[in-house]
């Protein structure tokens, strides 16, 4: 399954959503992270997966690759559904069996939780899928920027790079586990069968090794960093200089369009 996780990894394409500005990504994905919350009707929420399909097919992304985080999550979501279910007795009930009550009105609750959920991370991935770590530290960085003036320029710039680091080293740390766990496999351990506490019991032997792993991985970026004496201070300057284009506006003027259409909704449903 750690081979269906792919969040964290880029995809170079020439899409147009990886033409875009890094700072109008980013701001555009914490708008659609909020916009998904706003939704309080199933025509808003219907509206929002429209767009998000959509955007789906702009990154020319393959949706396979959206399917194998879903899959991932799949546990989680499913358990978030069931709990959601019993949450509240509101509504009519559809199924009572002893003293537990399931309502339409927990259906539906669990079902726009799901939805949420869903678009959350298809969102979060077309972000990492089309926008290099690179270029993510410096849409970050650029964003951050006015906090120079009370002092805190290098600590953004500092933040900023642990943020991009963590999230460059994810499939990293994916594709090492897995390694972990085929040589485990091959030693006759097993991750499949047995008590949820033999499994539990089973994962311990990857913990340390991946910890070693990890704490490796850190130090010998620690020295390469070092060896080409780098040093995130005040006149450093980017490779590639960010600058607003006509597609991003547009980007911005869709998003705003979209925002209308879904508070139109919610009003008038």
């Amino acid at each position: 399954m750690l081979n269906d996780f792919t969040l964290g990894q880029y995809f170079p394409t020439n899409s147009l959503i990886h033409r875009l500005d890094p700072r109008i990504k980013l701001l555009l994905t914490l708008g659609f992270l909020i916009l998904i919350f706003c939704a309080t009707n199933i025509y808003a929420l219907t509206l929002i997966i429209f767009f998000v399909v959509c955007l789906i097919f702009l990154t020319k992304i393959p949706l396979k690759m959206y399917v194998k985080n879903l899959k991932f999550i799949l546990p989680i979501l499913i358990f978030t559904t069931v709990i959601n279910l019993f949450y509240t007795n509101n509504g009519n009930i559809i199924l009572e069996f002893w003293k537990i009550k399931i309502t339409d009105y927990a259906v539906v609750r669990s079902i726009f939780l799901s939805l949420r959920i869903v678009l959350l991370i298809i969102i979060s991935s077309a972000l990492t899928y089309t926008t290099s770590p690179n270029s993510i530290t410096t849409g970050l960085e650029s964003l951050f920027s006015p906090f120079k003036y009370i002092g805190l320029g290098r600590a953004v710039h500092t933040m900023t790079m642990m943020m991009t680091i963590a999230l460059r080293f994810i499939p990293t740390l994916v594709e090492e586990t897995q390694k972990i766990m085929n040589a485990q496999k091959a030693r006759g351990v097993n991750f499949e069968n047995g008590s949820l506490i033999q499994r539990i019991k089973a994962i311990i032997p990857i913990l340390i090794p991946l910890l070693i792993s990890s704490v490796k991985s850190a130090y010998d970026l620690a020295e390469a960093m070092e060896s080409r004496c780098y040093n995130g201070g005040e006149n450093k300057t980017n490779l590639k200089v960010l600058k607003i284009q006509k597609s991003d506006y547009l980007a911005v003027l869709f998003f705003i369009i979209c925002c209308l259409i879904v508070f139109l909704f919610n009003i008038v449903f």
